[in-house]
């Protein structure tokens, strides 16, 4: 289970940080991540991290302004977003791949938290 939180109403220019609480075992786990999806538009990935190595994958548009970490001992997966946008409104989600790849769907999704940004 994943329990997405932080979320909320914040102003442009300022710092997003979400974390993503997981239950469950994780010697299946091979990483996790976040998507977005704003308004009329499709779920888009955000970044994602290897679960052992910590490899961090960012999608290009985002990447310079997002930092995704995970702390294993925790069981718990953060990201922070600088310089948040308008544009960056939308329900933040984190998901869990346990199939080896992160090329393939997630095999597990997070409730949603609404990220809104105020201009």
């Amino acid at each position: 289970q994943l329990q997405a939180s932080g979320g909320g109403l914040v102003h442009e220019g300022e710092i997003l940080r979400l974390s993503c609480a997981a239950s469950g075992r994780t010697f299946s786990r091979y990483a996790m991540g976040w998507f977005r999806q704003a308004p009329g538009k499709d779920r888009e990935f955000i970044a994602a991290i290897t679960w052992i190595g910590g490899t961090p994958y960012y999608t290009r548009s985002v990447k310079d302004r997002c930092t995704i970490s995970r702390d294993s001992a925790k069981n718990t997966l953060c990201l922070q977003m600088n310089s948040l946008k308008p544009g960056d409104t939308a329900v933040y989600y984190c998901a869990e791949w346990t199939n080896g790849t992160t090329t393939l769907p997630p095999n597990s999704w997070g409730q949603g938290t609404q990220v809104t940004v105020s201009s």
